[in-house]
C-alpha cells in the first residue's frame, strides 16, 4: 500500500482578552474545516479544539494528503493561502509535522 503524509498543525492564539480569544478560535476553525469544500487534493481533514487545560495550544488541524505534491498544492492553494491570511493577523504559537504514514 502507498503510503500517505499526514500534515499536522498545532495552533495556539495568544490574547489576554479571552472573549476575542474564543471568537478568534471559532472563525479560525470555520475557516480551516472548508477548506476541503475547495481543495480536492485534501483526502481528510480534521480540526479539534483542545478540551485540556494542561496544553499549550487552542486548536489542532490534521490533514491526509496523497503525497508532497499534494500537500504542496494545498499549502499555495488560494483558499489556504487566504486562512494563512488571516493567521498573520492574530499573535500565534503553531508547530507543524509532515510524516508519511
Amino acid at each position: 500500500m502507498k503510503k500517505q503524509i499526514k500534515h499536522i498543525v498545532f495552533i495556539n492564539i495568544v490574547d489576554i482578552d479571552e472573549n476575542r480569544k474564543s471568537n478568534n478560535t471559532a472563525l479560525l476553525k470555520s475557516k480551516l474545516e472548508q477548506l476541503p469544500s475547495f481543495i480536492n487534493e485534501i483526502i481528510e481533514l480534521e480540526v479539534g479544539e483542545n478540551i485540556s487545560t494542561r496544553s499549550a495550544f487552542d486548536l489542532s488541524l490534521t490533514v491526509i494528503l496523497k503525497n508532497e505534491e499534494d500537500l504542496n498544492t494545498y499549502r499555495t492553494h488560494p483558499k489556504h493561502v487566504d486562512v494563512l491570511d488571516f493567521m498573520k493577523t492574530l499573535e500565534l504559537k503553531t508547530a507543524v509535522v509532515d510524516y508519511y504514514f
